[in-house]
């Protein structure tokens, strides 16, 4: 193992470790804060489609702001795990359209529109467990993003990347491997924080 897989795993477990003394009041309270913060970013609410997920657990909510952006005319896909790991995708119609699936993960119960359907993304949601100043996310470590976000590279695409966090997990710099991506800004209940994209 690496020096920085090592390094990740070791980030990994302290920020899981925090958000699991986080309350349910906590978390919803920050997913109400977090709704209205991210609704003032023009590339997830003023768009065309986004590509987002249904939060579970501890992570920092995004229900609202699913149901806030479907309201708006906004398409929004979710996500779909596929038995590789990899993610295909679905419409959001709404939290009576979602079903559980593997791991514990919400899914929407219509059509699969296939891995591709998330280069029709203007904006991602992505989960993570951090950022750094730099705009480098620390995701979970299972993949599935770095295939997403490797296909939109390879497909020209580019969409404007978001990340949904708690303000303890904005940090000076997370490990990173040559395969992770920069974000364009992260969300905190506290503050929206946008970096610059490269060649800007």
């Amino acid at each position: 193992m690496s020096d920085n897989v090592y390094r990740k795993s070791a980030v990994r477990h302290e920020l899981l470790a925090a958000r699991s003394l986080l309350s349910p009041q906590d978390v919803t309270d920050a997913a109400a804060v977090l709704a209205r913060r991210a609704l003032d970013l023009p590339e997830l609410s003023e768009t065309g489609t986004v590509a987002a997920y249904v939060s579970v657990g501890r992570e920092p909510g995004t229900r609202t702001l699913l149901d806030a952006l479907r309201a708006r005319g906004v398409r929004v896909l979710l996500p779909v795990l596929k038995a590789d790991n990899d993610l295909d995708w679905g419409v959001y119609e709404g939290a009576e359209h979602l079903v559980r699936a593997g791991r514990g993960l919400l899914e929407p119960d219509g059509e699969r529109l296939g891995v591709q359907a998330v280069l029709e993304a203007d904006a991602v949601l992505l989960p993570g467990l951090a950022v750094d100043g730099r705009g480098m996310r620390l995701g979970r470590g299972g993949g599935s993003y770095d295939r997403v976000l490797a296909r939109l590279a390879a497909a020209g695409a580019d969409p404007a990347l978001v990340v949904l966090l708690y303000a303890n997990e904005v940090v000076a710099r997370v490990p990173e491997e040559p395969h992770d991506h920069p974000v364009h800004a992260v969300v905190t209940p506290e503050a929206v924080r946008r970096f610059t994209r490269p060649g800007e």
